[in-house]
């Protein structure tokens, strides 16, 4: 079942076989942070509760990818086969976490949880789901199978299967702001 698992993963980015070649191509030759990172963390689910020797190897070994790549994807979140991650940076996603199959992630997500109010609590994704860059999804809220969430959309509401979600478009307004953010230009 593991190999099946990896292999799924593998198969996300077009590669058929899981082999020598294979993960030698992905670790040394031309690294694939997201195949990377999720090889060690399956790896790193599969011995939890087999080996903790080997658990204990896995877990450093992906604590300091999540350093590298900036994925910080607990061990303990829950994502099914064929994950795919689009680009590396800036990936947060709680530990509690639901992810159904064949998802793909974007750079500077954030699946997060909710403290207070009748969300209290961590998301559930689907299957197929597909999340922009920059997009935020939070509370105990079931995002259905077949969804796309845009760019930078903030989530914080159920949504149902076979819908989009995009973010507003952007407001300008006449007003130069940029003296307050923009600080010791006379150097």
């Amino acid at each position: 079942m593991l190999k099946e698992t990896i292999l799924s993963d593998y198969k996300r980015c077009g590669v058929s076989t899981l082999g020598f070649k294979t993960l030698l191509k992905t670790f040394v030759i031309m690294p694939n942070p997201g195949l990377k990172f999720m090889t060690i963390f399956r790896l790193t689910q599969y011995y939890r509760k087999r080996n903790r020797l080997l658990f204990f190897f896995f877990f450093v070994w992906l604590r300091r990818l999540k350093v590298k790549y900036g994925f910080d994807i607990s061990y303990r979140t829950t994502i099914g086969n064929g994950f795919y991650i689009g680009h590396f940076g800036g990936i947060v996603i709680h530990g509690d976490t639901v992810i159904g199959d064949n998802c793909n992630i974007s750079q500077g997500i954030t699946f997060g949880v909710s403290n207070y109010g009748k969300n209290k609590g961590v998301p559930t994704l689907g299957n197929n789901v597909f999340v922009g860059p920059g997009a935020c999804v939070f509370g105990n809220i079931t995002i259905g199978d077949h969804v796309t969430i845009g760019a930078n959309a903030v989530v914080t509401k159920s949504i149902s299967s076979h819908f989009a979600v995009i973010s507003p478009e952007a407001i300008v307004i006449e007003k130069d702001l940029s003296p307050f953010y923009i600080h010791n230009t006379n150097v």
